[in-house]
């Protein structure tokens, strides 16, 4: 992801679903304008989720996931329709695929007008509670009486949604499609910002970003780069130091910064530079808050306390990238968790999607800032952990808890829980 490019995380993500050779693939195609999926009679040419950003007009920056078909058999089908379900967990919008010549009687009579599997996967998009479109592919293969008879059908079934008929041969009904997904998009007025409600257009926030082995040569890392972003977008300013020119930045602006944020593995040597009177937290705190259920990760940090010899902690992460010798979450983080519970504790890891479903052999989760992670997503696993009553925490609020700063890192945010801010 460079650096003019919109954040995966920040992307709308849209998935693709169907049967096998409903057209899913040759749809991607279509409305990207590339040739991005493989296109093949043979079914399940598509084995596993495939991503492509994209920016398209009118929706804008986005993530389209192609997926095998729901209906694939066997073994290996079973694994394949599961990453696809995964997919529903950070989905914005779905697109569900039907080859219209292929609807039979029995499949029009029923209560969605589609085949079981289709019903099946509205079903599944509804569970979720996600907004979606019906694509009639294949228009072209019956003639325009037949055509507008089943569309009258399944659009008389499905009240609400928008169904549009689709040919990916004579490539019509694409912009149709386009525009019907410009309208089921979030309102970005909707979406909270991460710094907005903290740094008034004109004020001036300080961010402490230290440049290790881990930050990737001749750029900030995501949350910094979102950070500056948002703060710009605002209206603000935006001061940028490391560590060592943080006090000198702080005698030169002295009585007109509105908040120091920090990289969380500063925030011990950051915290006892800045004054007091002067609000602090970190990027991954800001995290947080803006994609996560903030006062549940809050709470997590209590659970720290309650853990004993032997039990397991997972760390994990939404993306996936190299390990570095100082690596954050397989050797900082299991380190300070060690040194403040005294506990001989079995650590397990996990990155990008592999998130476990299972999470009942855990007493704690300790989960990264969610950068890469879409709201959807993140939110997606902090109600897994919930749900299995299993406590969870992100980096940036367990190294403030174990430096005893997460009161100071947390009280100038509204409605956040009390436990620790009292």
């Amino acid at each position: 992801m460079g650096l003019n490019s919109t954040m995966q995380g920040d992307r709308i993500h849209i998935t693709i679903l169907g049967r096998r050779n409903a057209g899913k693939s040759s749809i991607i195609n279509a409305i990207t304008g590339q040739d991005i999926a493989i296109v093949s009679d043979i079914k399940g040419t598509t084995t596993d989720p495939v991503s492509k950003a994209m920016e398209i007009l009118p929706l804008g920056p986005c993530l389209i996931i192609d997926t095998p078909g729901l209906d694939d058999q066997g073994e290996l089908g079973t694994k394949r329709i599961e990453k696809t379900l995964k997919m529903l967990n950070k989905t914005d919008i779905a697109i569900i695929v039907t080859d219209i010549s292929s609807l039979t009687c029995r499949d029009l009579n029923s209560q969605y007008g589609m085949s079981p599997d289709e019903e099946h996967i509205i079903n599944l998009v509804e569970e979720k509670k996600l907004p979606y479109i019906i694509a009639l592919n294949q228009s072209d293969r019956l003639g325009t009486g037949k055509t507008e008879e089943i569309y009258n059908i399944i659009l008389s079934k499905n009240p609400g949604i928008p169904v549009k008929l689709i040919s990916t041969t004579q490539k019509t009904g694409i912009e149709e499609l386009k525009d019907s997904l410009a309208l089921l998009a979030p309102d970005p007025s909707s979406i909270p910002g991460i710094t907005k409600d903290l740094v008034k257009p004109g004020e001036i926030a300080v961010l402490v970003t230290p440049v290790d082995s881990a930050a990737p040569k001749g750029r900030l890392i995501m949350p910094q780069q979102q950070v500056i972003r948002d703060l710009l977008d605002n209206g603000a300013a935006a001061v940028v130091t490391q560590v060592p020119g943080l006090k000198n930045i702080l005698k030169q602006l002295a009585g007109n910064i509105k908040i120091v944020i920090t990289d969380s593995q500063a925030f011990k040597e950051v915290a006892a530079i800045v004054p007091e009177e002067i609000p602090l937290t970190s990027f991954s705190i800001l995290f947080a808050r803006h994609k996560g259920n903030f006062n549940k990760l809050i709470e997590g940090a209590a659970a720290i306390e309650n853990l004993k010899d032997g039990d397991k902690v997972l760390i994990a992460e939404g993306c996936t990238h190299r390990r570095q010798c100082e690596d954050i979450g397989t050797v900082k983080i299991p380190k300070w968790l060690k040194e403040h519970s005294g506990k001989e504790l079995i650590i397990e890891t996990c990155s990008g999607t592999s998130f476990p479903a299972d999470l009942s052999p855990y007493s704690l989760i300790i989960h990264c800032g969610g950068c890469t992670l879409t709201e959807k997503e993140m939110k997606y696993r902090i109600s897994c952990a919930g749900g299995q009553g299993i406590p969870i925490v992100n980096y940036g609020i367990f190294i403030a808890y174990v430096n005893k700063i997460l009161k100071r890192s947390i009280n100038m945010f509204p409605s956040v829980s009390k436990i620790f801010k009292d």
